[in-house]
């Protein structure tokens, strides 16, 4: 490869892999919903009035059908991270990371259960994650059993939101797209944000410092760079190496947790760990090798 096409991967590893310590950050004083909604209500506004500045309107006549499917794509995808911000106040990042990498296999789920049918080696890596995923759902000390089927669920609305957009009616362009999704996600999570505070302060002077910067870092470096350098790789670099970025991120989560959170990676995550990437490897070489024009599954936090 290129040395742009390695700085992009790379940063794609690293900038989406410490979205989850982003998301911590700015989750410890900011309302979690509210933060979630003003990031990608602030992505989505950057990205369409971009669009609109380079192209006009002409990326956004697309259709009442694209629209609908775009914005029912967007809730689900944009809710699913809404819910990781909830699920980190209860949950380390690492464990985090590992149950949201199950998204390639619940992808396989879906396939089968809609009747296609994926390739038994496939179906056998993914019972084998799901082996690692019940590993992780043993609380720990820090850990609830809440938190843990929030991450669980956030994985299987993100599943599901990726699966139909590969079956729905979507726009060509993929700026455009989340562009909108980050704009319908956004707005509706600033409302329900507002509403499900539970007595936080709604005044930016009483968020920290700490947190500003982690909603910061989520918008510029998160969403905005390394939404472009993942746009940028599956059209310069061959799918099955971008996609190793599903079971990257991970580990530069639980890096991050332990050296700057102090996380403990206790004997359960690393076995979870150990079982979940195995698994999303062995699903995404196979899927890759049977469908090499798909594009890998978006795992973006």
């Amino acid at each position: 490869m290129t040395p742009r096409a390695w700085l992009a991967l790379w940063a794609v590893y690293i900038l989406w892999g410490s979205t989850y310590l982003g998301i911590e950050l700015a989750g410890e004083t900011i309302p979690p919903l509210l933060s979630a909604g003003i990031r990608f209500t602030t992505v989505g506004v950057l990205l369409t009035s971009w669009m609109l500045v380079r192209h006009g309107l002409a990326p956004f006549r697309i259709g009442w059908p694209a629209a609908g499917s775009v914005v029912l794509c967007g809730l689900l995808l944009i809710g699913a991270n809404a819910l990781l911000f909830v699920a980190e106040r209860r949950v380390p990042i690492g464990l985090a990371a590992l149950i949201f990498a199950s998204v390639p296999l619940w992808l396989v789920v879906f396939r089968s259960v809609t009747g296609d049918r994926p390739a038994g080696a496939s179906l056998a890596g993914t019972a084998f994650g799901f082996i690692g995923v019940a590993v992780l759902l043993r609380p720990g000390a820090d850990v609830t059993v809440t938190g843990v089927l929030m991450v669980v669920c956030s994985a299987l609305m993100w599943a599901f939101g990726t699966f139909l957009s590969s079956k729905l009616p979507m726009p060509r362009d993929a700026v455009t797209t989340a562009g909108v999704q980050g704009l319908a996600g956004g707005l509706l999570l600033i409302p329900v944000g507002l509403m499900f505070a539970d007595g936080e302060s709604f005044n930016p002077a009483d968020w920290s410092t700490r947190s500003l910067l982690g909603l910061l870092y989520l918008i510029v470096f998160g969403s905005i760079i390394g939404y472009t350098a993942y746009v940028w790789l599956v059209t310069n670099v061959p799918l099955g190496t971008v996609a190793t970025y599903a079971y990257v991120n991970p580990i530069v989560a639980i890096t991050l947790g332990v050296i700057i959170l102090h996380e403990v990676l206790t004997w359960q995550i690393a076995a979870g760990a150990a079982v979940i990437l195995t698994s999303v490897a062995v699903v995404i070489r196979n899927e890759m090798s049977r469908r090499p024009d798909e594009k890998p599954p978006l795992i973006e936090t």
